[in-house]
């Protein structure tokens, strides 16, 4: 792929989300990011997919909506820490701890700033579904990446967030080895069962 369809792959996901956050209709948006992201994943060159696997895809495995999983969450100070994440294609991913969102019902989770050219927020997690056949995906899913344009918005307090499960996702190195992934680290990892969101029918 090119990185000027790498860019436009980027562009479509940003105006995903500027709509799904613009809508009234909030179990409609969720149809609608999956329909989209189903036609990215069958159309575009930068989709994950392997060869093999989109000549019978299907569709991405997204549970129907459930509101119970959507929560806006405030966002705790947390001592400073930084990690780093070596990849094989981008080299050491930096990012730097911001603070702790408490989840009602699903523990707490960490909530990273990329500590390199762009910024951004953000937010994996890893449930207890994880590598469960049906389940999860083993490293993790994502709820926010900002830099990616993965991002339901603000909530109405303060430095809150908007945090669905429902629209927790895949990152691509759950469809291709290829690519390098930051994956959900033990604080952002939860004992409870997170059923709703994309699951993961690969191997682990």
């Amino acid at each position: 792929m090119t990185a000027f369809e790498v860019a436009d792959w980027r562009r479509r996901v940003f105006a995903l989300y500027a709509e799904v956050r613009a809508a009234r209709d909030i179990v409609a948006a969720h149809e609608f990011w999956r329909r989209e992201r189903d036609m990215l994943f069958v159309e575009h060159p930068s989709s994950p997919l392997l060869p093999e696997d989109l000549e019978v895809f299907e569709g991405l495995p997204v549970e129907p909506y459930d509101p119970t999983w959507r929560f806006e969450v405030g966002v705790k100070p947390a001592a400073p820490r930084h990690m780093d994440f070596e990849t094989g294609t981008d080299g050491i991913v930096p990012f730097d701890l911001i603070g702790i969102a408490e989840v009602p019902g699903v523990g707490n989770l960490d909530v990273w700033k990329l500590g390199s050219y762009g910024g951004g927020i953000f937010i994996p997690v890893k449930d207890a579904l994880s590598r469960q056949p049906g389940g999860t995906y083993g490293g993790g899913r994502y709820l926010v990446d900002t830099i990616k344009g993965a991002d339901l918005g603000q909530g109405a307090a303060p430095d809150s967030l908007i945090l669905d499960f429902n629209f927790a996702y895949n990152p691509s190195c759950a469809y291709d080895p290829a690519w390098a992934c930051p994956l959900a680290q033990r604080g952002n990892t939860v004992v409870v069962e997170i059923p709703v969101g994309e699951r993961y029918h690969g191997q682990y």
